[in-house]
């Protein structure tokens, strides 16, 4: 089954030179193409694996960030007819025993993206490094929330495969280009209704530094879920579809702000004033946040109802 597809690895590099011959080196024989994309690496890591076989090298000028090394990968997938295309770092940390796991879904039709999930494996939790498990923590609820997928995990974690058909549907140039990049693509999957599946495996951790910073969550992340979260609800919603989610939106948005501007107003000004509020004020204040609340949550559960199933044959 695994050769009636054109299959291509799409592998980001920077600053790997020391992992990226055996990376390419263990990939399966039934790996079609290894595009590697050299990301501006200070170390020119693509030297190790120049002439390999199947080896395709896309090389970029500038740094742009890993999310812009795999939208050129998978741009050179498509100018290649690859079918499906997997994406694996290049520093060693995935194993490529799991290849086979991560694509069948994809083969027989029942997904459309497919990604590794870490939270699935005890042991591999207790032996990741605690700033990641932190990290992947938040990030995980975070990206449940934009994207729309609330039973996908681990939105972080790098190895993924998707479908030749689901990169045509997307406006990769739109999609962000550095470490959002993994959460941006849930989002823009989602707002085009397509099926992702976790896939659970352990992760391989060696002598690679982490990336991932807390300053960076707490910092960057949100502004950028946020933005993410209301273009998927914007184009899902009031584009693409119009059910009693969106009116529960239009009423339940309106009327918790009402209320919590009004509340917080008047709550100073009797603090201020050291004047008793009135209970009509306070039920002013409450009411609408109480139905705001109200249909907020049952716009979330149909969000949750709405997420793409899987596909049956």
């Amino acid at each position: 089954m695994l050769h009636e597809k054109i299959i291509g690895v799409v592998i980001p590099s920077y600053k790997v030179r020391k992992f990226l011959k055996k990376v390419v080196s263990d990939l399966p024989e039934y790996i079609d193409y290894i595009i590697v994309i050299d990301d501006a690496c200070p170390e020119n890591s693509f030297q190790v694996v120049q002439g390999i076989e199947k080896v395709v090298l896309v090389k970029h000028n500038v740094n742009s960030g890993v999310g812009a090394a795999v939208i050129s990968g998978y741009k050179k997938a498509l100018e290649l007819d690859v079918d499906i295309v997997i994406k694996i770092d290049g520093d060693g940390q995935m194993d490529n025993n799991h290849i086979p796991s991560l694509i069948l879904p994809l083969i027989q039709g029942e997904a459309d993206y497919t990604k590794g999930n870490r939270f699935r494996d005890f042991k591999a939790l207790k032996e990741m490094p605690k700033i990641r498990l932190f990290g992947n923590s938040v990030l995980s609820f975070l990206s449940k929330v934009a994207s729309g997928y609330w039973s996908i995990m681990d939105p972080t974690n790098g190895f993924t495969a998707i479908t030749k058909e689901s990169i045509e549907i997307l406006d990769l140039d739109k999609i962000s280009q550095r470490y959002f990049f993994e959460s941006d693509m849930l989002i823009n999957l989602n707002i085009n209704n397509k099926v992702v599946k976790d896939i659970s495996m352990p992760a391989q951790y060696g002598e690679e530094k982490s990336s991932l910073s807390v300053k960076k969550i707490i910092l960057q992340f949100p502004p950028k879920i946020i933005k993410g979260l209301m273009k998927r609800i914007f184009y899902k919603y009031y584009i693409y579809n119009f059910d009693m989610a969106s009116i529960y939106i239009i009423l339940g948005l309106p009327l918790f702000l009402f209320g919590m501007i009004f509340g917080v107003i008047k709550w100073s000004y009797s603090i201020q004033n050291q004047v008793d509020t009135s209970i009509g004020t306070v039920m002013l204040a409450t009411l609408p946040i109480i139905l705001g609340v109200e249909f907020l949550l049952q716009a979330i559960n149909i969000d949750i109802t709405n997420e793409p199933k899987a596909k049956k044959n």
